[in-house]
């Protein structure tokens, strides 16, 4: 006996691990149906790494007018296309907002299937993501800076 709330939790995070926005949807809704939302994306602008789940030309049009570079990697049946050296090393550690679910999930413990009502189920998810603002160590990815003799402020 009890309930049982079928959502799921989109994540935008940063190179330092902080989440930059979320949006919660039934579980039954597309991945891609929060970047096809312009309230979801229009404080982000830049590159954007996703998995392979979110190759769509509908969807890499439509974030590209908004100003969003969309970069995944490619299909075993899809032909290579050229890919800067930077937007691939960083590709290579797209694995971070994994990590940023794993520690959402075991430190901050938004994974709990006892909830009764539909306020505590969001009152537990939003007390875990406040949670992790407030983590002194999140997981973050170290980009090397590949402009020589250059002083970035």
């Amino acid at each position: 006996m009890g309930w049982y709330f079928g959502f799921k939790l989109h994540l935008v995070c940063n190179d330092k691990g902080e989440i930059v926005d979320f949006m919660f949807t039934p579980a039954n809704v597309d991945d891609r149906f929060p970047l096809k939302q312009k309230k979801f994306h229009d404080k982000i602008f830049g590159k954007i790494f996703g998995d392979k789940g979110y190759i769509v030309k509908d969807l890499f049009d439509r974030l590209f007018i908004d100003g969003i570079h969309l970069i995944t990697k490619v299909r075993k049946n899809m032909k290579k296309k050229a890919m800067d050296f930077m937007d691939k090393v960083i590709l290579r550690k797209r694995a971070i907002i994994e990590t940023v679910n794993d520690v959402l999930k075991n430190t901050c413990q938004i994974e709990h299937s006892r909830h009764r009502s539909f306020e505590n189920f969001i009152t537990n998810m939003i007390s875990g993501l406040i949670a992790y603002s407030f983590l002194p160590k999140k997981p973050s990815i170290k980009i090397p800076n590949m402009l020589p003799n250059k002083v970035i402020a």
